[in-house]
């Protein structure tokens, strides 16, 4: 059974060598599973004909009968064009065609009945519709009330005659064959509760469905499947890594209580306090913790860091974070190495550009126990670095970081891996979280230091660039600083630093008496760091920058961010960047400056960057955007892999999934009762292929 669906699609009547050459480069389809899970992107309505009269522009495809009253054509020989006067018992409309007007002239007869299928557009105050499908009418396509399946192809696959008609006629074919074969993949309790169709059902009327009801069942009952799926193999993974790893236990809290009632600066947020909870129990409980806390720019993320590694360094452990770039290391380390040196403990950092003599004191003092707190790069990593034990280990905006890298520093341990905690500054919406670390605990920091404002965002076009100028020297003489912001995109790199570069003399013409900052990637460490510094020191007042400032500059006095061109950032960039202003107590501006031509997409990311502050909520659109391969790089993990669920618009779905999958293994982790047979035949099926276990094999 299982080796008909990794059939080679040559095997099927109408494919052959050639095609099917062309089907496995241009679709990456190669067996009969594939082409099966070929699924449409969209239905033509063919359920009802229309009269003339009811026709509008607005309208998608739609579809008429009736005769051609008459036909010309129209123009010079090399411009010629067809138009067909089509009339039905209410009215008459155009039908035209600019190309292949002799093939499709052979083709038509006065008086006789046509069924037409296209798309209406208006032409000055008439409608008509160009190149439309028109075959004559017969006793099958009269009963019309079917959906036709549109399916992706490509230039080259129309060129050999396999469109999307082409493509459904085959998959049809192979349906016939298949229908037999598609066994259940999921449990019948299942079934039950979730009112899910049979798999056979799924499979068939998702390619011909016969009404609008049978098509959402279909839809519904394949994205389940295979969130469903997708969902049993992260919490698989978290079993097994809970009954694998065990953690090493820290029920000392001396250290954290010295400092949380004598030194901690400022009172914690409902929030900070939950997630600490969080994370002492997973200290406390003998399994390895692996936590992943995300907390919008600003949240308080270091000081819950912080507070994380009293706990690991009061019960006799070290502790380490990870940081991507070196300005974010050392930031982290300054922060941290004020409470550490309150509380008596050794901290030190360890980057690419620290001193030979330095990293063997280093050295030396991790292994011997005497450094407490470790900050770094990738510079952790190294073989070079051992550590007497480490107990907790953190990683920071941790999608920089590649899975190899990572688990080095968890090896760093002989005995038990250290605990584990990933930070992310990147909200990341909730469907996509529990896709992507649903083997992971995610804790979330979801409000903002008390006395913080929230920052004001405004949308100026480019002509009210005088009142921007105007408002930048109100703020400059108040005391505040200002980032002016560039995009550099990789592409047109030249153009782009001549941009920047013409930003930075109008910036410098504008404010004459103000020293002016310039920071961008192609600077070298050392220009930028100087650069960097002055602003920091507040020795300039403004910075013109490309977006080497979205991640860890921390300038508490800089209140206002002005992004040129923020048409062309993506959702998170803009929000990352505008996390740089608000450090401070003053009101802090974001000003997002375009063109007056915005694309609908463009428009969606300025209107939401206005009405929200919330970076969850930025997160949720900029997913249903973009998707979920370009947000996080996801792509090339395969877990996005997906078929038919959509991450942007299927979270409940999704949550209804991970429900289900919880449910079979609470019961049965081990997936050895009968009732579980399907999904243990499905799984041990997949297994060695592929990573999205819901797929036809």
């Amino acid at each position: 059974m299982q080796g008909f669906f990794e059939t080679p699609i040559e095997f099927l009547k109408g494919v052959g060598p050639q095609k099917a050459a062309l089907l496995n480069k241009e679709l990456d389809i190669f067996t009969y599973g594939d082409l099966i899970q070929h699924y449409p992107f969209r239905y033509e309505d063919r359920t009802r004909f229309y009269h003339i009269r009811e026709v509008d522009a607005s309208m998608p495809y739609i579809q008429l009968k009736g005769k051609i009253r008459h036909l010309e054509t129209v123009g010079p020989p090399r411009k010629r064009r067809l138009v067909v006067y089509f009339q039905d018992e209410t009215g008459e409309m155009e039908l035209v065609w600019f190309k292949g007007v002799d093939w499709i002239l052979k083709k038509l007869q006065p008086g006789v009945e046509y069924v037409v299928f296209g798309r209406p557009t208006a032409f000055g105050r008439k409608i008509n519709m160009a190149h439309p499908e028109i075959e004559v009418l017969t006793s099958f396509n009269v009963q019309s009330g079917y959906l036709q399946p549109v399916y992706s192809t490509t230039e080259k696959l129309k060129k050999k005659y396999l469109d999307s008609k082409a493509l459904g006629k085959i998959i049809k074919t192979l349906l016939d064959m298949a229908s037999p074969r598609l066994r259940e993949t999921l449990p019948p309790s299942t079934l039950d509760e979730y009112r899910l169709i049979s798999k056979q059902q799924a499979v068939r009327q998702i390619h011909l469905p016969d009404n609008h009801e049978w098509l959402q069942k279909a839809r519904f009952r394949l994205k389940f499947e295979e969130l469903f799926y997708v969902q049993l193999r992260l919490l698989k993974l978290k079993i097994t890594r809970i009954d694998k790893f065990k953690g090493m236990v820290f029920d000392s809290a001396d250290l954290l209580n010295t400092f949380y009632h004598e030194h901690l600066p400022f009172e914690l947020t409902g929030a900070q306090k939950k997630v600490i909870r969080e994370i002492y129990r997973d200290m406390r409980s003998s399994q390895q913790m692996n936590r992943l806390l995300q907390g919008d720019v600003g949240s308080g993320k270091t000081i819950v860091a912080f507070i994380c590694m009293l706990l690991a360094v009061g019960s006799g452990t070290q502790a380490a974070l990870m940081a991507p770039t070196e300005i974010l290391a050392i930031q982290h380390y300054n922060g941290l190495r004020e409470y550490a040196q309150k509380m008596g403990l050794r901290i030190a950092l360890l980057t690419g550009s620290t001193k030979a003599g330095e990293r063997k004191i280093i050295h030396s003092y991790l292994k011997s126990g005497e450094l407490h707190i470790l900050v770094g790069t990738h510079a952790l990593i190294e073989e070079k670095v051992q550590f007497q034990k480490l107990g907790l280990a953190i990683v920071d905006e941790q999608h920089r970081f590649g899975v190899a890298q990572r688990s080095k520093l968890w090896q760093k341990n002989k005995d038990l891996y250290p605990h584990v905690l990933v930070m992310t500054a990147t909200p990341i919406p909730r469907t996509l979280a529990m896709t992507l670390y649903g083997d992971l605990d995610i804790s979330t920091i979801d409000e903002l230091p008390a006395g913080r404002k929230p920052i004001k965002t405004v949308h100026r076009y480019d002509s009210h660039r005088l009142k921007v100028n105007g408002f930048l020297k109100e703020q400059i003489s108040e005391g505040r600083q200002v980032y002016v912001v560039y995009p550099l995109i990789e592409e047109s790199e030249k153009l782009d630093l001549k941009h920047l570069m013409d930003g930075y003399e109008s910036i410098c013409r504008a404010f004459p008496e103000m020293p002016v900052s310039i920071v961008h990637g192609k600077m070298k460490a050392d220009a930028k760091d100087y650069e960097m510094n002055r602003f920091v020191k507040g020795e300039t007042k403004v910075m013109v920058a490309t977006t080497v400032i979205e991640v860890g500059v921390n300038v508490p006095n800089a209140s206002v961010m002005v992004i040129e061109n923020a048409e062309r950032f993506g959702l998170a960039q803009l929000h990352q960047l505008r996390g740089r202003v608000g450090r401070g107590a003053d009101q802090s501006y974001c000003l997002l400056l375009t063109n007056y031509k915005l694309s609908k997409e463009a428009r969606v990311r300025i209107e939401t960057m206005v009405r929200t502050n919330n970076g969850f909520e930025i997160a949720d659109t900029d997913l249903k955007l973009r998707g979920p391969g370009d947000l996080m790089g996801t792509q090339q993990s395969g877990v996005l892999d997906l078929l038919i669920a959509d991450l942007g618009k299927d979270g409940e779905i999704l949550q209804s999934a991970r429900q289900a999958a919880q449910a079979v293994l609470t019961h049965d982790p081990e997936l050895s009762q009968p009732r579980n047979e399907n999904i243990k035949v499905q799984v041990e099926a997949m297994r060695k292929t592929m990573v999205n276990w819901s797929r036809i094999s």
